[in-house]
């Protein structure tokens, strides 16, 4: 399998489409927004990228306002591999939810783990700070996206309680293979211009309409809730059209947030990279037919 992975606003699609062009692959999305349909503009789904000949998997595949977890993408991942390998066709798994993409690499299978309504009763109205504590006693905070929300934390507690209580089920949550032998590329962007690019795309799809897409959402009867549960452009455009924060404040501090969650998506990247993935950082700007004959070159040397 070829990965290509990065921070926000680097490409990661465009680059992707261009693989599984020249390399007769199709592309399995690892962005955790990009599952809901009607999310387009504010997760960048970018589909005119793929064009009429690339094909994707786990885009577009459950309804917004849904809350999908890991377990179901994993084993959505699995499902869309195997029927890409059985075609005979190269799986290109392309994104930069690092969770997904570090589990499915590690071959890592989750038990499905049910709704605990007295759990949820009970820590209902507890703040974020305290939600946070209570699963910092449980488990080491490495996905800060356990902690955006208190649903989240309370869905991350919910996960811990039943796998302390379910020992033999919890050992599906252990890797089942080593480091695997993929070529992993990252696309590499310094921070000014990775600022820089970010300001630029939130311009863009502001321009685009990505305030009357959550309206829409909203009008739908997705409870303003739901939505800022998926954080980041949905959060913030959420609370200003429900009154809480006006369109300049809007704008600034989503325009912080998405810079600060590009950091945190490299600090994933690198930690991987500690944890024995073998990234190749290619330059986000580098040329197509370069880029393309690198890509190539480490496939063979792979296959070799």
């Amino acid at each position: 399998m070829v990965v290509v992975l990065g921070p926000t606003a680097c490409g990661k699609t465009r680059r992707g489409v261009a693989v599984a062009r020249h390399f007769d692959g199709e592309i399995i999305s690892a962005d955790s927004r990009q599952i809901y349909r009607g999310m387009d503009i504010g997760t960048g789904k970018d589909l005119s990228d793929y064009g009429d000949d690339v094909a994707f998997h786990l885009i577009d595949i459950a309804p917004a306002g849904y809350k999908y977890n890991l377990y179901e993408y994993l084993r959505d991942y699995r499902a869309a591999r195997a029927d890409i390998e059985n075609r005979g066709k190269l799986p290109i798994l392309v994104g930069g939810t690092g969770l997904y993409i570090e589990s499915a690499l590690k071959g890592i299978v989750l038990p499905e783990v049910p709704a605990d309504p007295e759990l949820r009763a009970s820590l209902a109205g507890k703040s974020l700070e305290e939600l946070t504590e209570i699963l910092s006693a449980t488990k080491i905070l490495h996905n800060t996206t356990d902690i955006d929300t208190p649903a989240r934390a309370i869905r991350a507690i919910e996960i811990e309680r039943y796998y302390a209580a379910h020992p033999d089920e919890a050992l599906g949550a252990r890797p089942k293979t080593s480091v695997p032998e993929d070529v992993i590329i990252g696309l590499d962007i310094d921070r000014d211009k990775r600022r820089a690019s970010i300001s630029r795309r939130l311009q863009a799809r502001l321009d685009e309409g990505m305030l009357d897409e959550a309206k829409r959402l909203l009008d739908s009867g997705i409870s303003p809730d739901d939505l800022i549960y998926y954080g980041l452009e949905y959060k913030y455009l959420t609370l200003h059209l429900t009154g809480s924060i006006g369109y300049r404040q809007m704008v600034d501090e989503l325009e912080t947030a998405i810079h600060r969650f590009a950091k945190r998506q490299m600090t994933w990247f690198r930690g991987m990279e500690r944890r024995g993935f073998k990234i190749t950082w290619l330059p986000y700007d580098m040329e197509d037919s370069l880029f393309i004959e690198t890509v190539g070159n480490l496939i063979g040397q792979m296959r070799t």
